[in-house]
């Protein structure tokens, strides 16, 4: 592995737009550290319209600039992981960000203590156009915000609350370290979160087998200490759900986004009524392996032994331009300048560089992609085009949108990127000369939707499942997790699986349980991804201009408002039925094309 001096700069990002060299950096920064004492003139003053718009116009412009601070650290960060500098440096605008909100928490109970009167006054003032749906966003939790002093107290303590989280990710990155054992050719590896999908992609069953074991005897051996983890996780959701006045977490972190109970519920009793095609699908994987039980490890291996692909990251960016013609042609130019003039791309592994892909940015940047990409992965070529998805929305959002509202939500930010696998796939499918490609093509999109769709589903259940046990004063204990967890891997499986045990501490590793409530927006955004794909793959100009729409929304509406605008209704079962019915139809192809 090359270190990163020796990388061609044609093949790392230009984030010369952020800042051209450290120096800058600390220049603004001791800027904005010292404008944080700036929020003291605005506490007690937010009873006119021209004083409540000099401190939102403050805080705007202040947060702002945060943001480029921190999102250059983190780039420089996340370059080589083993460099202190940046490390410290991505630390101390942390820091920063805390102290801001702090600094900041005052704000939001001012306005709440409003009258209702002024605010009406307040909603339809001219001066304050630019700002109406962020206000509005805000009194719409005025029953929930809390006075001047407890907002102020429960911003310095969201420290602490990170600790369960932050506990569990220095267990489970540094402290857990997992055996180094021999793979079929003799080589020694050493298992890692980042390997362990990978490796048990390898078609010797015995070593899936063998990495499976070792892999989850680490879960076993620290059980009781991950399950306190995700149980005081849980309760401290629950506390400061209790704090607001909210009845429970699901319904705080749902009401914060506007977003009904009903969507979460219409998700998981659609993916119930909807099992058989994924029981059939295990059935044909079994046949296709020629194994006579079917366990989880035999789940990640591809149903094509040896595909044939080696593709340049250049070649990559002309197939994927080609593939997404769909989408129009400023769309695909606005891609093409990103991947070979604009430097958006860092491309290549080198030492010490933060594993996986992302597409970071913020207001006053390009929207940037970490890579890792390996040519002889087809896998390679999926993570840029996804990436891009995420990339471009970034790009239209923050052209077309004031930095209030430019920031979309986590609800509505795997549309895009899903959409652009689709299109793809769809490229790929239309280019494919044999059977064998097809056949690795279809399961590939099955997998997708299985992992994205039916598992984040049987997550989300988990999680309403765990986090009503608190609401109702049950202790959360390791065997109440297990065991809950075990009842929703017989349903989802069924007979078609031989559970080992093992599987049942499955629960104890997956990092989005310490964002409650988060990974049912995977589930819902794959749906609402392929109704919106399937629409405009009719050829139906009226879908895609809407599409673009959502694109260049931003944050200027609530997510379900700015995907009804696009063209889908999520408060329906219907986008998730119908990719539940593509999921099906994909499954009887698999079949015909390997009988």
């Amino acid at each position: 592995m090359k270190p990163r001096s020796e990388i061609n700069s044609s093949d790392k990002w230009d984030i010369r737009d952020l800042y051209n060299n450290d120096s800058q950096w600390e220049k603004d920064f001791k800027i904005f550290k010292k404008n944080i004492s700036n929020y003291s003139n605005f506490k007690n003053t937010l009873n006119s319209v021209i004083s409540i718009k000099k401190c939102i116009d403050f805080h705007m412009d202040h947060s702002r600039g945060l943001e480029k601070l921190f999102t250059y650290s983190h780039l420089k960060s996340d370059e080589n992981k083993t460099n202190s500098h940046y490390q410290a440096m991505l630390q101390t605008i942390t820091t920063m960000l805390v102290n801001s909100s702090k600094e900041s928490s005052f704000i939001v109970p001012e306005l709440m203590s409003l009258k209702n009167s002024f605010i009406k006054s307040l909603m339809s003032d001219s001066r304050l156009n630019h700002y109406n749906f962020y206000l509005e966003q805000i009194f719409r939790l005025k029953k929930y915000i809390l006075s001047d002093k407890e907002e102020s107290i429960l911003a310095a303590s969201s420290e602490i609350a990170r600790s369960s989280n932050e506990v569990f990710s220095m267990l489970d990155n540094a402290d857990v370290i997992f055996e180094k054992i021999k793979d079929p050719n003799g080589n020694i590896i050493e298992i890692t979160h980042g390997n362990f999908n990978n490796l048990l992609q390898n078609h010797n069953r015995k070593f899936r087998q063998k990495i499976f074991k070792k892999y989850y005897i680490k879960y076993l051996n620290h059980k009781y200490t991950y399950s306190s983890l995700l149980s005081n996780n849980v309760k401290k959701d629950y506390f400061y759900s209790k704090t607001r006045g909210y009845k429970s977490t699901i319904e705080k972190v749902l009401h914060e986004d506007n977003i009904p109970i009903a969507v979460y519920d219409n998700l998981i009793n659609t993916v119930n009524k909807n099992f058989e095609p994924l029981y059939k699908y295990f059935q044909i994987r079994k046949k296709i392996l020629e194994i006579d039980d079917l366990h989880i490890y035999d789940c990640f291996v591809p149903l094509v032994q040896d595909l044939d692909w080696n593709m340049n990251f250049n070649d990559a960016s002309s197939l994927i331009l080609k593939s997404l013609k769909l989408l129009g042609i400023e769309y695909c130019d606005i891609v093409k300048q990103g991947l070979t003039i604009d430097g958006w791309v860092d491309k290549y592994e080198n030492t010490g560089k933060r594993s996986g892909a992302y597409s970071s940015g913020c207001h006053d940047s390009k929207p940037y992609i970490l890579m890792n990409y390996v040519s002889s992965d087809i896998n390679s070529v999926y993570t840029l085009i996804h990436e891009l998805g995420h990339s471009l929305h970034s790009y239209y959002s923050r052209k077309y949108q004031p930095y209030t509202y430019s920031d979309y939500t986590i609800f509505v930010a795997e549309v895009a990127s899903t959409f652009n696998e689709a299109c793809l796939t769809k490229y790929l499918m239309s280019q494919a000369k044999d059977d064998k490609m097809k056949i690795y093509l279809i399961s590939r999109e099955i997998d997708n939707i299985r992992g994205t769709l039916y598992r984040q589903t049987m997550f989300a259940e988990f999680e309403k499942q765990i986090h009503g046990k608190v609401v109702k004063d049950e202790p959360i204990t390791l065997e109440l997790i297990k065991n809950i967890y075990h009842l929703l891997l017989k349903k989802y499986f069924h007979n078609s699986f031989i559970l080992d045990s093992e599987l049942d501490y499955e629960c104890l590793r997956i990092p989005h349980f310490y964002s409650s409530f988060y990974v049912y927006k995977y589930a819902t955004g794959i749906s609402c991804a392929y109704y919106l794909f399937d629409e405009i793959s009719k050829g139906d100009e009226v879908a895609l201009k809407n599409y673009i729409n959502f694109l260049k929304s931003g944050g200027s509406k609530y997510s379900i408002d700015l995907l009804k605008n696009a063209g889908v209704d999520i408060t329906v079962p219907t986008p998730i039925q119908n990719t539940l019915n593509k999921f099906s139809l994909l499954v009887d192809s698999l079949d015909e094309l390997t009988k």
